[in-house]
């Protein structure tokens, strides 16, 4: 078994009268596009992943070592929800410098500075959610990501919500900050120009499976049946909207 990055162990997570179930490996440092038709499973498998979610058999390893046990804080996991998750009652500082720990006192560090700069939000550290864009949102967000450090991010569609320009800046500033730092992302998305994009290569979530990662224009040029009949459906979608 590979030692290097993300494994789920012959894995099965429930809820409800749903399961899925995962065998496969993540090498690190790779950017993985996590796609399928709605409720197959997508959100489960990062839930499960980041410890949101205990599985009902199997294991979740990073670089060899079981984390399955392991309580969400303790995992070497960081998590970015479409809808950002930032405390409306603090300044964009204050919820970037959680990353550091729980003391509002965090938003003074020269990291927190740092980590506003890089995203473009440099000036705007002392407002509040409710007085910034989206994509500012957006960017406080991936801020606070990049600061945890932490080597394992996870995605699940964070820009859904952005116009197309700005959406691909910030699937643009992904991809630079998190390879630079040898980063692995796995990112659900529905829009295949997205996988395309930025991702390594693609799983498939489908069936109540989530099938081994596989080359991004291998599998998006020759799709299987279900990715195929969805992705068709998405792209009508979009041209009639």
């Amino acid at each position: 078994m590979p030692t290097d990055g993300l494994t789920l162990d012959a894995l099965t997570l429930t809820q409800g009268d749903f399961s899925l179930s995962a065998d496969l490996t993540v090498p690190e440092g790779q950017t993985i596009a996590v796609m399928g038709p709605s409720g197959g499973g997508k959100s489960t498998l990062l839930s499960g992943i980041a410890g949101f979610l205990s599985p009902t058999s199997g294991r979740i390893l990073w670089n060899g070592q079981d984390i399955t046990p392991a309580a969400p804080a303790q995992r070497p996991v960081t998590m970015l929800f479409q809808e950002h998750n930032l405390f409306p009652h603090l300044t964009l500082a204050q919820n970037v410098g959680l990353a550091l720990g729980p003391s509002l006192k965090h938003a003074a560090s020269p990291k927190v500075a740092d980590a506003l700069s890089r995203v473009g939000l440099e000036t705007l550290g002392p407002r509040r959610p409710a007085e910034v864009s989206g994509g500012q949102r957006s960017r406080a967000a991936l801020a606070r990501i990049l600061l945890a450090g932490k080597p394992l991010v996870l995605m699940d569609e964070p820009f859904a919500a952005l116009g197309p320009g700005l959406k691909q800046d910030m699937l643009a500033l992904v991809d630079e900050t998190l390879r630079a730092a040898g980063r692995t992302l796995l990112m659900v998305t529905h829009d295949p120009a997205d996988a395309r994009a930025i991702a390594d290569q693609v799983i498939v979530v489908e069936e109540s499976r989530a099938l081994p990662p596989t080359p991004t224009a291998e599998l998006l040029d020759n799709p299987p049946p279900g990715l195929a009949s969805y992705l068709g459906t998405s792209a009508r979608a979009r041209s009639s909207s």
